[in-house]
């Protein structure tokens, strides 16, 4: 039995915080876990930046709300569920990530949670739990299932090297650089061939 974890952003929906920063003209908010590894000195700059700001929430979801996922990702993983178990491990937040999910066919996510003041100010970040992406491979691996991983970026590297097959997704250079050890698919056509391959492998 095989499943394959999927991260989000990058991988099947735009980056929300690039699309927000873009809106925003905040081009401080384009920084990702492709820039910064530590995710928590990242999540504490970004809900600095929107205190300084006085962007709350609703700001944030009224622009995820004209986004959807990238052109042909709901294909993709429509027919990967057909012959595979889905799940997205995303270090998104389920307040930021529901209409996008709604528009892919609600497949399982496993994220974090979000915190707003009366007010729609972004107080603070609740991790479900820290490195939870590698902990979910691991989990699924301890009910006897095999896994397959697609990320694009430095958070999904403990998810890809836990499971039995790691692959990247439209990463940046310096992630190829760093982690030549994993295929790179550059599509969605490559992605599902690397998934297949893999599945036949291990």
């Amino acid at each position: 039995m095989k499943i394959v974890c999927l991260d989000m952003e990058g991988v099947l929906v735009p980056e929300i915080w690039i699309e927000f920063a873009q809106r925003t003209g905040i081009d401080a908010l384009r920084r990702t876990t492709r820039d910064e590894p530590d995710y928590d000195k990242l999540m504490k700059f970004r809900l600095g930046l929107l205190a300084e700001h006085k962007l709350g929430l609703p700001d944030i979801q009224a622009v995820i709300a004209e986004m959807g996922p990238m052109d042909g990702a709901k294909d993709f993983v429509d027919g990967l569920r057909e012959d595979y178990q889905v799940v997205i491990l995303s270090d998104t937040f389920y307040e930021f990530a529901k209409p996008l999910m709604q528009q892919m066919g609600m497949p399982t996510l496993f994220c974090h949670r979000l915190e707003a003041d009366a007010s729609g100010m972004l107080v603070n970040y609740h991790l479900r739990m820290p490195d939870q992406k590698r902990a979910a491979v691991k989990a699924f691996q301890g009910l006897n299932f095999k896994v397959i991983a697609a990320g694009d970026s430095y958070n999904d590297t403990a998810m890809l090297g836990q499971a039995e097959a790691g692959i990247l997704m439209h990463p940046p250079e310096n992630v190829v650089r760093e982690f030549p050890q994993y295929p790179v698919a550059r599509s969605y056509e490559e992605l599902r061939r690397y998934i297949d391959e893999a599945a036949a492998r291990i």
